[in-house]
């Protein structure tokens, strides 16, 4: 999966960066930096306003993550007679051999800062907006983790001083979190990763299931019965498998009884790195996982396995047998496109396709920021580019009804682009309406999208309409 990183600016000459191999920083604590922080939260910080979470394996209890993020105010004269500024000027340095990362930025730069916080559990990552504003300035180090070479421990300070210099308003960061590099090559290597997960009806007796894979269907269709790659026990009425894949292949689930004969029937799935599909199987059918098959499967057009040449199960039950002459209809048509034609079919599929993940993957930003510190501008940003996104969305649509208007695109292909379409919207509508709740009030840029988004909702739902008029 992607990860969107927004914020973080070229540095310019008021900032001063120092990065290393994490794996040579010397595992001890910055002591200093430490005491320094200690000491501003415990003179000036606001503990009304404070957030702390701690994030432990339920296994082992070691400590996977923990965020402490402290805002204070003080005046300048309280500051300066507590010697509190040069403590952070003088132990920053002084620490600084401890660190892999280091940075000190002052006020008038443009540069801003974002703390990415992540964990093994990627619905906990958040990011810290640590600096935000020009007249900001801002101290952080970065450090291994003494205890687990996994881990990063930062350290961040950041501060304006009011218009007439008398207040300083700022906040404190000490994180915890799995180090970047780490999360990035296990999500490398999620992103190869391919898991089934699966339930077995009550009325059946499933007790284990071969998995087979191949690069093709004919391939596939080739393998003997002893071929499988695993062999993957049902218990409790459940079973679940994963392995990495460096390209998508077609593989099939075939089950084994309890008296250890094999299934005369099976099913065969697309099997795509970095997804996971989820089935339930049920006596003659099985339930399948609707969203995967359109995002990459047989309905996406990418599929490697042939609609008509998937043998699910024996003794199909009436309503599956049913043939849908208007989706036949757009099968045939798919058929008769040219082998270019199909392969310009597929491209447009996919940007649009693109252009959809990325909204998902901003708006998911926005949950995120919700939760962090001085969040308003980042979150203006991002919607600036969600309905910078959503405009693309149109173009790329409305070339392909161009493009496709004088193939003779039937009905049914006009009703699943328009299907497809209003689900991109009305998902849209369901996360902008959850940022209202959470945030309280809409700003300008939200209230752009959402009058966007709402307009072409309304307006591809009358062409919906429209189709079967």
């Amino acid at each position: 999966m992607k990860r969107l990183v927004i914020m973080l600016l070229i540095a310019c000459s008021a900032t001063v960066t120092i990065s290393a191999d994490p794996s040579a920083a010397p595992q001890k604590k910055p002591e200093s930096v430490i005491a320094t922080l200690n000491a501003i939260i415990h003179k000036f910080g606001n503990s009304s306003g404070q957030t702390y979470s701690v994030n432990r394996n339920p296994n082992t209890g070691i400590i996977e993550s923990s965020i402490k993020i402290v805002p204070f105010r003080c005046s300048t004269n309280a500051m300066q007679n507590d010697n509190v500024l040069n403590a952070v000027a003088i132990n920053f340095p002084k620490d600084e051999p401890l660190s892999y990362q280091f940075q000190h930025i002052q006020p008038g730069s443009k540069q801003y800062f974002l703390l990415n916080v992540y964990t093994n559990n990627e619905a906990d990552n958040t990011s810290l907006h640590v600096r935000t504003h020009d007249d900001q300035e801002m101290w952080m180090m970065c450090c291994k983790n003494p205890e687990n070479p996994q881990l990063r421990d930062a350290y961040a300070i950041s501060w304006v001083l009011s218009s007439d210099k008398k207040i300083a308003n700022g906040t404190v960061y000490m994180v915890t979190s799995m180090r970047p590099d780490v999360y990035e090559k296990n999500f490398e290597s999620s992103k190869r990763m391919f898991k089934i997960v699966g339930r077995v009806g009550d009325e059946i007796k499933d007790s284990l299931y071969n998995i087979y894979i191949a690069e093709s269907r004919e391939a596939l269709y080739n393998l003997e019965d002893h071929e499988y790659v695993a062999c993957i026990p049902v218990v409790n009425k459940r079973f679940e498998w994963q392995t990495e894949l460096t390209k998508p292949c077609v593989g099939r689930l075939r089950a084994i009884f309890p008296d250890g004969s094999l299934c005369s029937a099976w099913i065969d799935l697309d099997f795509v790195p970095g997804e996971t599909y989820n089935i339930t199987v049920h006596n003659g059918y099985y339930d399948e996982d609707k969203d995967y098959e359109r995002r990459v499967g047989r309905q996406s057009g990418k599929s490697l396995i042939e609609p008509d040449a998937v043998k699910v199960v024996d003794d199909v039950p009436a309503e599956y047998q049913k043939a849908n002459p208007v989706e036949d209809d757009f099968q045939k048509w798919r058929k008769s496109l040219s082998p270019a034609e199909d392969m310009q079919f597929q491209i447009k599929a996919e940007r649009i396709q693109m252009i959809s993940q990325k909204l998902d993957e901003l708006y998911k930003f926005i949950k995120t920021t919700l939760n962090g510190s001085n969040a308003d501008y980042a979150i203006d940003v991002t919607f600036n580019e969600i309905l910078k996104q959503n405009k693309e969305l149109e173009v790329k649509w409305q070339e392909f009804f161009k493009h496709f208007k004088d193939k003779n695109l039937p009905k049914m292909g006009y009703a699943k682009a328009y299907k497809e379409i209003i689900d991109i919207y009305t998902g849209q509508l369901r996360e902008i309406d959850n940022y209202f709740k959470k945030h309280g009030a809409m700003s300008k840029a939200a209230r752009k999208v959402n009058t966007y988004v709402l307009k072409q909702n309304e307006k591809y739902m009358d062409a919906m309409e429209k189709v079967f008029d």
